[in-house]
């Protein structure tokens, strides 16, 4: 069993900082491909980024790109997202994910599922 452990949200005004972290346990191997959705209210769940097992292949968002950074540790258990110039429409809730099958950037291509952690972006 894989469990995914989101930490990290919270409160921030625009123009604001956050720096999202996902805790892996469980039979994860360090082969898996990690990503970060997003889902605001209302709204379909949405890529934010996603790294590969080595740590060198990234993808992100057109909406985050320049403005994010997906990393992972040493270990291969847990995998961060550093958001920098936070904006308003950035307000979701982010869930960390696990692919068996590597970096993969469609909801779907994802086995496990954290439970979430709440961003909320002021004007």
């Amino acid at each position: 069993q894989v469990e995914l452990v989101e930490s990290g949200g919270g409160l921030v005004q625009a123009g604001g900082s956050l720096r999202l972290s996902c805790a892996a346990s469980g039979r994860i191997f360090s082969t898996y491909g990690m990503g970060w959705f997003r889902q605001a209210p209302g709204k379909e769940r949405e890529f934010v980024a996603a790294i590969g097992w080595s740590g060198d292949i990234t993808y992100y968002a057109d909406s985050v790109k320049g403005r994010s950074t997906i990393s992972r540790d040493t270990a291969k258990v847990t995998v961060d997202l550093q958001m920098n110039s936070l904006k308003p429409e950035d307000t979701a809730i982010y869930y960390c994910a696990a692919a068996r099958r590597g970096i993969v950037v469609i909801a779907s291509g994802y086995d496990y599922w954290g439970q979430g952690t709440q961003v909320t972006v002021s004007s």
